[in-house]
């Protein structure tokens, strides 16, 4: 399976807190900032929860 890119496209200040604490999680700090994850449940189950706030593409 490829690897996802994720991008946070928009702030989580004012989100919940739940939301927050995923978008640290996954290495997300600042608007445009983009990491590599590997592409499993435990990650598209986090993505699940804050797929408003980033954008997600496959990375080999």
């Amino acid at each position: 399976m490829a690897d996802l890119k994720i991008t946070l496209i928009k702030s989580a200040a004012h989100r919940l807190p739940k939301q927050r604490t995923i978008v640290k999680s996954l290495g997300l700090g600042r608007v445009s900032s983009s990491v590599v994850k590997p592409n499993n449940e435990a990650t598209r189950g986090a993505i699940f929860h804050i797929a408003h706030l980033v954008s997600v593409e496959e990375v080999k």
